[in-house]
């Protein structure tokens, strides 16, 4: 004791006062951390006041306690993070990789060999592109969040984790699991890629509102604003937000954790990983839904398979899959290297993002006079297995939002088999010679002004939709193709030549409406310009040195081609097609194939369709009043009548079949959900079989869903059906339903049918 009576020493402050200052210090700076930041706060002010108060007292009387970092040396709100260094109590890892069967076949027999008969199951994990992050938990409450670093030393990130909503700051062992003494819960935060998409965008809206801010600042000879940084992909979202100065700013992002393994630990014995999963979601933290157990290599090849051709159902990006071994104690004795666990690999998809140099600008225009800007790369690059050189960019209004200029390098994504997307620029690559990409006004095709159809509506369309040649060009391609009509022949290179004029004459079609009266004599004139595969641009004679032309029907006798003949009859054979097929080829704008088949099916013929008032119309389940207000406005055109009356004339039937009687249709006014991959169906064929029985199937489900099917590796779909306690179907039960009707389903499951309901 000091000769004033003081405590200096902090051994000599009783151990009961130690710990009730320890206790209010962490109570006020979670307090002040929902208030401040997460703007949540769970106490009143003067709940608040009281504790602070009862800290200044403690602190008054043992001086000693009154260290720096003590909540009453803070200046209330002031959080900054320092990201000061941390070393994990146990190293976090990273995983070998397998880019091929042959190198996950050698991993397999690996772990076969060096365990030599031992019985063991393989555990399949997506593997999330996100930022690795340890979280150490002690008596159940969260203490430290770290990113993972060189894999032994990470930076301090606690202050910003806490921040997301689904990280608990204390575990939940209400469920009979108490917490450990300590443990180290490894994991990835991500951004979900829809919310990267709107982070974007409202980083280059501010830098809109700071362009027109500088202005004036210029004018006044202030300092003009820096312009914000927009973020290339996801994961560089994910990894920026979590390493804000201000916490406050981490809150306003949307960020998720999806956890995926354990490192040090005292007081919790474990025998298998997939267990632990379900002890970490008892205590409240983010699992994956995903995950699945499987004794087999060949079941491993199946999940990857799967995730490979699905992977953009999955609400974050996914570079991967992780295999490991499950059961924990074989991990320990498969060991590991010094950077690598032998006992899990990484099986990496093929990479969907490369980045590549914007050349240009141009527009589209599509089968319904949509305008849609699309990117013109300086060559063509390789991404996700294919050559590409074109990547849509929407409308104007995504131009802005991502802030591509033209001669920017841009990050360039293709998601499965769609086309190609940007993401966005790399912004510390540009040089200054970038432009601003501006929208034009007239169509390039007809010279028509570009304008909205409709009230509120975002993109600009060329009205011309009579005349347009690139919109009659792209409604016949869309009329043969699958969705439509389905004629082999009629793609879109013949879909061009079809369309263009032969000097002096006339092009063969106008429009659609003579698709069906084409002759050969009309086929054999036909010449078209030849065009580099790479570049777009017209080839050269080498004789002559002018553009390239070629005939597209004929031989160089002036024979018909096999393609020719082969046209003609596909388009014979497709004037018998299903009358829904007509209705979605007419390219009547938001009529797709649902709807399409919706209206064949009440109306049964195209005469009745057209003569439907709209509120009969909009009556019709699947169609609704947008849908229905297109219909009436596309048959009120006399040259879209002419396109009818001379298919009709052609011989092509525009209506069903009559039938007397449709037979049973016992699953009538129910709603179902397909989801996964069943044994016992396609998607499209279970769909079908629900609906030629009366369902309705439809894409979410809800408390009205009377089913939902299920089938291997369901998404998130099968989570809503159990929280909301909605009947689940496996390939028996739905073979039950279809066969045997919805009570004999119910039964199935156990319960009560309709009438004891």
């Amino acid at each position: 004791m000091a000769g004033d009576g003081k405590v200096v020493d902090l051994a000599e402050v009783p151990a009961d006062v130690r710990e009730r200052h320890s206790t209010l210090a962490q109570e006020i700076e979670d307090h002040r951390f929902r208030y401040y930041v997460k703007d949540a706060p769970v106490v009143s002010d003067a709940e608040f006041d009281t504790l602070m108060r009862e800290l200044e007292g403690l602190e008054e009387r043992y001086p000693v306690l009154r260290t720096p970092d003590s909540p009453t040396q803070k200046v209330g709100g002031a959080y900054s993070n320092e990201f000061a260094e941390v070393e994990h109590l146990e190293r976090m890892l990273s995983l070998d990789n397998a880019m091929n069967d042959e190198e996950l076949d050698a991993w397999a027999e690996r772990i076969a060999r060096e365990l030599d008969g031992i019985p063991y199951h393989f555990l399949c994990e997506l593997k999330v592109d996100g930022l690795a992050v340890n979280l150490t938990y002690e008596n159940g409450r969260l203490v430290r969040a770290a990113t993972r670093g060189d894999g032994r030393t990470g930076e301090d990130i606690t202050a910003n984790v806490r921040t997301i909503a689904e990280i608990p700051d204390m575990l939940r062992t209400d469920g009979g699991h108490p917490a450990p003494e300590l443990v180290e819960i490894r994991g990835e935060i991500y951004l979900p890629t829809e919310k990267f998409t709107e982070l974007n965008a409202a980083l280059a809206a501010e830098n809109e509102r700071r362009k027109a801010e500088n202005e004036q600042r210029t004018a006044e000879g202030r300092r003009p604003l820096a312009m914000v940084r927009l973020f290339a992909n996801p994961r560089n979202a994910a990894a920026g937000s979590l390493r804000q100065k201000d916490p406050q700013v981490t809150a306003g992002r949307p960020l998720h954790m999806v956890v995926h393994g354990i490192g040090a630990r005292r007081g919790l014995d474990l025998d298998c990983q997939s267990h632990a999963y379900d002890l970490l979601h008892a205590w409240g933290l983010p699992t994956a839904r995903h995950n699945k157990v499987v004794g087999s290599l060949a079941e491993v090849k199946e999940f990857i398979a799967y995730f490979g051709d699905n992977r953009h159902s999955v609400e974050h990006e996914i570079d991967g899959v992780v295999v490991k071994v499950d059961e924990i104690a074989l991990q320990g004795r498969l060991g590991a290297t010094s950077k690598s666990p032998r006992w899990a690999i990484a099986w990496k998809y093929p990479p969907e993002e490369v980045t590549a140099k914007l050349a240009s600008i141009r527009i589209g225009i599509g089968r319904t006079g949509r305008a849609t800007p699309y990117a013109v790369l300086a060559e063509p690059v390789k991404v996700a297995g294919s050559m590409v050189q074109y990547a849509t960019l929407h409308n104007q209004e995504v131009v802005k939002a991502k802030g591509v200029l033209i001669g920017d390098t841009v990050v360039l994504r293709k998601a499965g088999d769609v086309i190609p997307e940007i993401l966005g620029p790399v912004e510390d690559l540009r040089d200054g010679t970038e432009q601003e990409f501006t929208m034009p006004r007239e169509c390039h095709e007809c010279g028509t002004e570009l304008r909205p159809m409709s009230e509120g509506d975002i993109d600009l369309r060329c009205p011309n939709a009579r005349h347009c040649p690139a919109q009659i060009r792209e409604r016949i391609a869309y009329l043969g193709g699958r969705e439509a009509l389905d004629i082999e022949g009629l793609g879109y290179v013949a879909a061009t030549a079809l369309t263009q004029p032969l000097e002096p004459a006339d092009p063969p079609l106008a429009d659609e409406a003579g698709i069906f009266d084409l002759k050969m004599e009309q086929l054999l004139p036909i010449r078209v310009l030849v065009r580099d595969p790479k570049s777009g641009l017209p080839k050269l004679d080498d004789r002559t040195g002018k553009e390239k032309v070629v005939s597209f029907f004929a031989t160089t006798k002036g024979e018909p081609k096999k393609t020719a003949q082969l046209l003609l009859d596909n388009l014979e054979a497709a004037k018998q097609r299903p009358l829904w097929r007509f209705v979605n080829g007419l390219s009547i704008r938001h009529v797709g194939p649902v709807a399409a088949q919706a209206l064949a099916r009440e109306f049964r013929s195209l005469e009745r369709i057209g003569e439907a008032g709209e509120e009969e119309l909009a009556a019709t389940e699947g169609v609704g009043p947008t849908i229905a207000a297109a219909i009436t406005q596309w048959f009120a055109e006399d040259w879209h009548r002419e396109i009818v009356r001379r298919w009709e004339a052609a011989g092509v039937r525009l209506e069903e079949e009559a039938v007397a009687d449709e037979g049973p249709r016992p699953l009538e006014g129910l709603t179902v959900v397909v989801t996964g991959t069943l044994a016992s169906h396609t998607r499209d064929g279970a769909k079908e079989a629900l609906v030629s029985r009366g369902a309705k199937v439809t894409g979410s489900v809800s408390k009205k869903t009377a089913f939902v099917v299920v089938g291997e590796n369901p998404g998130s779909k099968y989570d809503k059906a159990v929280q909301l306690g909605v009947p689940v179907l496996d390939d028996d039960g739905f073979a039950v339903l279809l066969e045997q009707g919805p009570d004999a389903a119910r039964a199935l499951l156990g319960l009560p049918t309709a009438e004891e309901d």
